[in-house]
């Protein structure tokens, strides 16, 4: 009989245990709701709500279950349906009547709730261990190259020459980013509902404060209703990791299109790279491409919560159960994608002179000439107009702005001299454009400088 069935005259159907029962996923879930019961059990016992000899003996049965499962010795069965009956029912059997008393003033409402909550604060601060790592690495590689020059895109077309350096520094705001979304998750999540019940708290004198304390949460829920119902922090989760996954996946899509023939930007390690089956020249960034691929399926963990939870009315429905499988797979794909994206970026071989060669085409410093002639007391939309003129000159004789001679570039206007050359090198657009943020390697080195300090303070 199940521990809740003394209402019911006929055991449910086989097929709705089967597709009732989460055993089969939310046993991920057992150290941690092992551990919320050891301290309502322990809780239990210092208010008198039970005797202190029965609290006792359900805190000792407990830590033996959890050494059994963290030693793989536990099997659980599906009939008694999820992790939490799992546990109760093996605890009843090892103690005997004590263990009955464990439920006493809890229900698998506020149960699910606190092991869910625990399971995310585990998972932001997991996800910002590897986000720290991945900075490490970007700050690494732009420390090397601050002063490697390479085109910038816009629309994907060659538009201003930047550095290498600027370019990863660009990834290490958004991965800092991702690690404060990942703090404010965990602060969210760092709400104990334990004592809240089925939805209307409990006639026991509980303690909750002294529960919370005990399983190192920050504060109690301050409305039963809200507690029992609330899964706001697991989309808050579900969108740090979906935000994550997207700025991995444009960064593997940039790594990709570097990787190609017609930009040789980057060569892949051959540890992070695959080939082919029937094409034995081929190298292929499968590793870059299967992370672009699985952010959609990160990204459809979040919207499947968010289209669960949008007709729900209070408190807990049993659509609520599917809010697990989403989340492990999303906290599964997200870790797995930094640790890989993260060796594979270590990795990598930066080609720098095909960067620098490449930022010399595409008229990079067209901008810059126009500033040039903008310092000489041109208005800027009228200098705009005359480069404009000038690059569709060199486009027709195919060739760059500076390939020209001075008395070309004076056909176009008076007020090119001699000092255009140094003005509109490369290496003058990169070191000119020394203001906050820019590319200049000085600036760049001061980014670099902010970052390592950003670590260094950072803390959950």
């Amino acid at each position: 009989m199940k521990l809740w069935g003394g209402r019911f005259e006929k055991a449910t159907s086989g097929l709705v245990d089967d597709f009732h029962s989460s055993i089969s996923f939310d046993q991920r879930l057992a150290a941690l709701d092992i551990t919320g019961s050891i301290a309502h059990a322990t809780m239990l016992g210092e208010q008198g709500i039970i005797p202190d000899a029965d609290a006792r003996a359900i805190v000792a049965g407990l830590q033996g279950i959890l050494r059994d499962v963290e030693a793989g010795r536990v099997q659980f069965e599906q009939d008694a349906e999820d992790i939490h009956m799992n546990v109760e029912k093996i605890l009843t059997e090892r103690i005997g009547e004590a263990g009955k008393r464990l439920h006493t003033g809890r229900s698998r409402n506020d149960q699910v709730a606190l092991d869910c909550r625990m399971y995310v604060k585990q998972a932001a601060a997991e996800a910002v261990t590897y986000l720290r790592a991945l900075c490490e690495t970007l700050l690494g590689i732009a420390r090397q190259h601050a002063e490697s020059i390479m085109p910038g895109y816009t629309h994907l077309q060659r538009a201003q020459p930047v550095t290498l350096g600027h370019h990863m520094m660009a990834y290490f705001q958004m991965f800092s980013r991702d690690m404060q979304r990942m703090k404010e998750v965990y602060h969210h999540a760092d709400v104990c509902p334990l004592g809240c019940g089925a939805l209307a708290g409990t006639t026991y004198p509980l303690n909750r404060e002294r529960t919370a304390e005990l399983l190192g949460f920050a504060s109690i829920s301050l409305n039963s209703l809200d507690a029992v119902s609330d899964r706001d922090f697991v989309c808050d989760y579900l969108y740090a990791a979906s935000a994550c996954m997207m700025h991995l996946s444009r960064f593997c899509e940039e790594l990709i299109l570097w990787n190609s023939h017609e930009f040789k930007f980057v060569e892949m390690d051959d540890g992070f790279a695959t080939g082919s089956s029937i094409m034995p020249q081929k190298k292929n960034p499968d590793v870059a491409e299967l992370i672009r691929g699985k952010t959609g399926r990160v990204y459809g963990d979040l919207i499947g919560l968010l289209t669960t939870l949008k007709g729900l009315p209070l408190t807990y429905n049993k659509d609520m159960q599917e809010d697990k499988e989403g989340l492990f797979d999303a906290r599964d794909t997200l870790v797995k994608s930094l640790m890989v994206f993260t060796a594979m970026l270590s990795t990598c071989t930066f080609r720098t002179e095909n960067m620098a060669r490449s930022a010399e085409g595409g008229f990079t410093n067209a901008t810059d000439a126009a500033d040039y002639l903008v310092k000489k007391g041109m208005p800027f939309r009228d200098a705009h107009a005359v480069i404009g003129h000038l690059v569709l000159h060199c486009v027709k004789e195919n060739k760059a702005i500076l390939d020209l001679s001075l008395e070309e570039l004076k056909a176009f206007s008076p007020l090119f001299d001699a000092d255009v050359y140094d003005a509109c090198s490369m290496r003058a657009c990169v070191t000119l454009r020394d203001v906050p943020g820019g590319p200049a390697p000085g600036r760049v080195r001061e980014t670099i400088a902010a970052g390592e300090a950003f670590l260094d303070a950072f803390e959950i």
